[in-house]
C-alpha cells in the first residue's frame, strides 16, 4: 500500500498537471503558434507548474516572508506577462495564483488578495470579448481552482502531520513498554534476588554446623528462584497479578531468615486485582529495602480497610545502613519508590516513605477499593471481604 503522505502529494501532482494541461489546450485551440512560441509556452507552463508545486509543499510553510513574497512575485509574472502573447487563453493560470496567495500570505492579507484576483477576472473576461455568462464562468472556475489547489495542499499537510504524529505515538508506546518492563523487573525481581542472596549466605553458614536446616533452607531458596523465573516470564508477557496476603506471608518467612522479628497483621480480604497487585508490589519493595539495611531487628507489616480505602503500613527500626552480613548484591540501591509512586498515582492512590520523629522508617501506601479506570461491570470486593 502507498503511504498516505506520498499518495496525497501524488494527488496534488495530478491535479496541477491537469490544470496546466487545460491552459496548454486553450492556447493551442485559440492561438496559432509557431515552433518557437510553442516552446516558450510549454516552458512557461512547466516553470509555473514547478513554482506552484513548491508553494504547495509542506516545506513552503517554513519559508521566510521574504522568500514567500519573492516566489509569489515570480508566479504573478508567470501568470500575467504571457497574456501579452496568448490573450484570454492564458487566463486559467490565475486559479493556481489564487491558491498560492492563500498558501503563502498571512490569512488577514491572503483572503482579501484572493478576492481581488478573482474579482479581477470579470473586467479581464469582458475586455477579452466574453459575454456576461462566459465572464461569470471564468470567475467561478478561477476561484474554484484556487480553492481546490489550496484545499488539496492543506489536506496533504494534515496527512503528513498525522502520519508523523502516528510515528511519534508508536515510538512513545515502545518507550512506555520499555519503562514498564524495567519497572516490573525492578519491583518483582529485586525482592526475589535479595531473598536468594540472603538465603544463599545463610545456607553457607549452616552447612558445616546444621546440615538439616541448611537442606530446608535450600528447598526454600529453590522455591524463591522458581518464583523469580515465573515472574520474569510474566513480565515479558505484560501480565502479572500478585496477592498482598501471599506476599505478607512470604515476607514474614524471608525476614525471619534474616533474623528480623516480623509482626504481620494483614486483614483486608480479597481486593481488586489492580489494587492487590500494587500493594503487594509496595510490600515487596519495602521488604527489599529492609534487607539492604544493616541492623533492622523488628519490622511491622499491617494492612487495613478504612472506608473506601485500603492502607498498608510497614515500619522498621534502625533505618540507617551500616556493615552487616548481607551481601553487596542486596544492598544496592534502585528507583523502586519512584516506580511505586507512579503505580499508585495511576489508580488514584499514593505512597509516602521516610524516617519519622520516632527514628523509625515508615512506608505507608493507600489505594481506593475501586481503582481509577475500573470498568463499571467489575464487582466490588467489599461483600467478599466482609465474608472473609
Amino acid at each position: 500500500m502507498t503511504p498516505a503522505p506520498r499518495l496525497a502529494r501524488g494527488i496534488i501532482v495530478v491535479a496541477l498537471s491537469c490544470y496546466c494541461s487545460v491552459t496548454v489546450i486553450n492556447v493551442l485551440r485559440n492561438v496559432r503558434l509557431g515552433t518557437v512560441t510553442l516552446v516558450i509556452c510549454l516552458a512557461t507552463v512547466l516553470v509555473a507548474f514547478g513554482v506552484q508545486f513548491a508553494v504547495s509543499s509542506a516545506r513552503a510553510r517554513s519559508w521566510s516572508l521574504r522568500r514567500r513574497v519573492t516566489v509569489l512575485g515570480t508566479q504573478v509574472v508567470l501568470t500575467y506577462l504571457p497574456m501579452v502573447w496568448f490573450d484570454a487563453s492564458w487566463g486559467s493560470m490565475q486559479g493556481p495564483l489564487c491558491a498560492s496567495i492563500l498558501l503563502t500570505l498571512p490569512p488577514r492579507i491572503a483572503w482579501p488578495a484572493y478576492g481581488l484576483v478573482v474579482a479581477g477576472l470579470i473586467p479581464y473576461s469582458l475586455l477579452a470579448g466574453a459575454g456576461p455568462l462566459d465572464a461569470g464562468y471564468v470567475v467561478i472556475a478561477g476561484g474554484l481552482t484556487g480553492l481546490v489547489i489550496y484545499g488539496l495542499s492543506r489536506l496533504a499537510d494534515l496527512v503528513q502531520e498525522l502520519h508523523a504524529t502516528r510515528e511519534q505515538m508508536a515510538k512513545m508506546a515502545v518507550t512506555q513498554e520499555r519503562l514498564r518492563f524495567a519497572r516490573d523487573l525492578h519491583d518483582l525481581l529485586g525482592y526475589s534476588l535479595s531473598a536468594i542472596a540472603l538465603k544463599g549466605e545463610l545456607i553457607q553458614r549452616l552447612v558445616p554446623v546444621r546440615p538439616e536446616q541448611a537442606a530446608e533452607e535450600t528447598a526454600d531458596l529453590l522455591r524463591v528462584a522458581r518464583q523469580a523465573l515465573s515472574d520474569v516470564r510474566l513480565v515479558s508477557s505484560g501480565y502479572r497479578d500478585m496477592s498482598l496476603c501471599d506476599e505478607a506471608q512470604s515476607a514474614g518467612t524471608v525476614l525471619a531468615a534474616a533474623d528480623v522479628r516480623a509482626e504481620v497483621d494483614v486483614e483486608c480480604g480479597r481486593l481488586h486485582p489492580a489494587v492487590d497487585t500494587v500493594l503487594a508490589t509496595a510490600l515487596r519493595e519495602g521488604v527489599t529495602n529492609i534487607l539492604r539495611h544493616s541492623r533492622v531487628q523488628v519490622c511491622s507489616i499491617k494492612a487495613r480497610v478504612e472506608g473506601e480505602t485500603v492502607r498498608l503500613t510497614l515500619v522498621n527500626d534502625r533505618p540507617h545502613e551500616g556493615p552487616d552480613h548481607v551481601s553487596s548484591v542486596v544492598r544496592r540501591g534502585g528507583s523502586g519508590l519512584d516506580n511505586l509512586r507512579t503505580r499508585f498515582a495511576s489508580i488514584g492512590g499514593g505512597l509516602t516513605a521516610g524516617v519519622r520523629e520516632d527514628g523509625r522508617f515508615h512506608l505507608e501506601a493507600w489505594a481506593p477499593l475501586r481503582p481509577h479506570g475500573t470498568a463499571a461491570g467489575v464487582p466490588d470486593a467489599a461483600p467478599e471481604r466482609a465474608a472473609a
